[in-house]
C-alpha cells in the first residue's frame, strides 16, 4: 500500500514530476549528455509548474463567476454528494488501481498496436478513474466487480479518445506530434466535424478586422482582461436585478470596493493567460523532443497525449470565443429547459468547462473551418454540455441496487458536463443493466 500510495500520489498525480520522468527517460535513451539530460527534465517539470500556475491563476479569476451564476440560476434539486476528500480517502486504492491497470494496458496497446497514443496529462490519469470508480459505486459495486469495472473503463478512455481525435488535432498544429489527453475530446469530435462541414478556413479567429483604434485587443492578456470585465459587469447588474447580495457573492469587504475587485479579478485573468501560455511554450520546447528517444526505442511512433492549454497559442482568440459564447448558449439552455423537468438534478452554467473544454472545441473549429467554425464548434458544445450535465448527474447518485452510494456529484457539477459526464453515462448504462 505504501508502494501504490507513493505512486498514486507523488509520481503519477503530480504532472511536474510525471512529465519530468517522461522528458529524463526519453533524453536517456537518445543518450543525450548531462548536461542537456538535466536540463531538458528540469525545464519540463518548470514548464509544467509554470501552466498549473497559469490555470489557478485562470480559475482565481473566474471562480467567483461560478458562485455567483449558481446564484442567479434556477432553484431545483441540488444532487446528493459526498465530499470530494472523504470519497478518496474511502476510495483511494481502488482509483489508485485502475488508474495503474488503465496506464499499463494503453503502454501495451501503443507498443502493439497502430492505436498509439500515449496518455500522459498528470492529474487526467488520477480524475478519470476517480470518476469511473464513484460510477461503479453508486451502480452498487465493491470489490473486484468494482476494480474490474472502473479499470476497463479507465483503460478505454486513456486508449480509445486521445487516438479518435489525433487527425483534428494535426489540424491545429500542423503535424503528429502530440494528441490530446483531456475530456475535451466529444466537444473536439463533434464540433470539429460540424465546423469542417459548415464552416470557412479562409477567415480565421486569429485574423479578426479589427479597427486601428482598437488593436491593443490583440494582446491576449488585454482582450480576456476586458472580457472578463465586461462579464462580471453584466453578472452584477444580474444579480442586483434579482435582489441578490454581489457583495456577499464575490466576498467584498470594506477595503475592497466592487469597482476594485472587478478590475483586479479581470487582470488576474489576464495575467493568467500569459503565464499558462508561457508555461505551455516552455515545455513544449522541452517535452516533445526528448519523447522522441521513447519513440525510437520503447514504443516506436508512440504520440503523447497533453493538456488542453497547450492548444492555446495556436488560437488564443478562440479560446475567448469559445469562452464567451458556451457561456451564453450553456446558460440560456439552462433557462429554457429549467421548467420542462428534462433533468432529475439542477444544473448550473460550468464556467470552468465553458473556458477549458469548449475554447479547446473552438481551437479545433478554427482550424477547421475558421471564425465560422469556431463559432459552430461553441455554441454546439455550449448545448452539448448542459445534456452531458444533466443526463450524467444521476450516476452518480445511489442507483437503487444493494450497497449503492452518492459518490462524487458536487465536483462532477463544477468540473463536468464533458467526456466525464458521457463515460458516466455509457458506464453507468452499462453497470445498471448488466447482473452484476
Amino acid at each position: 500500500m505504501a508502494i501504490l500510495d507513493f505512486f498514486i500520489n507523488q509520481v503519477f498525480g503530480v504532472a511536474a514530476i510525471f512529465l519530468a520522468l517522461i522528458a529524463l527517460v526519453g533524453l536517456l535513451l537518445q543518450k543525450k549528455g548531462f548536461s542537456e539530460v538535466m536540463s531538458g527534465t528540469l525545464k519540463t517539470a518548470v514548464g509544467v509548474i509554470i501552466l498549473q500556475q497559469g490555470v489557478g491563476i485562470l480559475i482565481g479569476g473566474i471562480l467567483p463567476l461560478a458562485e455567483a451564476v449558481d446564484a442567479v440560476s434556477p432553484v431545483a434539486t441540488r444532487a446528493p454528494s459526498m465530499e470530494t476528500d472523504a470519497f478518496i480517502g474511502s476510495f483511494g486504492f481502488e482509483i489508485g488501481i485502475a488508474m495503474i491497470f488503465g496506464f499499463l494496458l494503453n503502454l501495451l496497446v501503443a507498443r502493439f498496436t497502430k492505436w498509439k497514443a500515449v496518455f500522459l496529462t498528470g492529474h487526467m490519469l488520477f480524475w478519470f478513474p476517480f470518476v469511473f470508480t464513484a460510477v461503479g459505486i453508486s451502480a452498487g459495486l465493491s470489490g473486484m466487480p468494482l476494480l474490474v469495472a472502473a479499470s476497463i473503463t479507465t483503460a478505454a478512455y486513456y486508449i480509445i479518445a486521445p487516438n479518435l481525435v489525433r487527425p483534428y488535432i494535426k489540424d491545429v498544429i500542423g503535424d503528429d506530434s502530440f494528441t490530446l489527453g483531456h475530456p475535451s475530446t466529444i466537444f473536439v469530435l463533434v464540433g470539429g466535424f460540424l465546423a469542417g462541414k459548415f464552416g470557412d478556413k479562409s477567415k480565421s479567429t486569429e485574423e479578426l478586422n479589427i479597427p486601428k483604434n482598437f488593436q491593443f485587443l490583440r494582446e491576449i492578456a488585454i482582450s480576456g482582461s476586458v472580457i472578463i470585465a465586461i462579464v462580471y459587469i453584466i453578472l452584477t447588474i444580474l444579480l442586483i436585478g434579482t435582489g441578490h447580495d454581489y457583495a456577499a457573492l464575490f466576498g467584498l469587504d470594506a477595503t475592497t470596493g466592487l469597482f476594485n475587485f472587478i478590475f483586479i479579478s479581470s487582470l488576474t485573468f489576464g495575467a493568467g493567460l500569459t503565464v499558462l501560455l508561457f508555461g505551455v511554450r516552455m515545455m513544449l520546447a522541452e517535452i516533445v523532443p526528448a519523447f522522441t528517444g521513447i519513440q525510437e526505442k520503447l514504443i516506436p511512433k508512440a504520440v503523447p497525449a497533453y493538456d488542453c492549454p497547450l492548444l492555446f497559442p495556436y488560437a488564443p482568440n478562440a479560446v475567448l470565443i469559445g469562452f464567451i459564447i458556451s457561456m451564453v448558449v450553456s446558460t440560456l439552455v439552462i433557462v429554457l429547459t429549467s421548467g420542462m423537468g428534462i433533468f432529475r438534478f439542477a444544473v448550473i452554467p460550468m464556467v470552468i468547462g465553458c473556458f477549458f473544454e469548449v475554447g479547446t472545441a473552438s481551437v479545433v473549429g478554427n482550424a477547421r473551418g475558421g471564425l465560422r467554425g469556431s463559432i459552430i464548434a461553441s455554441v454546439v458544445s455550449g448545448i452539448a454540455i448542459v445534456f452531458l450535465m444533466g443526463f450524467s448527474l444521476p450516476f452518480f447518485v445511489a442507483g437503487g441496487a444493494e450497497g449503492a452510494m452518492d459518490t462524487i456529484a458536487d465536483w462532477v457539477i463544477i468540473f463536468g458536463g464533458q467526456d466525464f459526464s458521457l463515460w458516466a453515462i455509457i458506464q453507468g448504462s452499462i453497470l445498471r443493466v448488466l447482473p452484476l
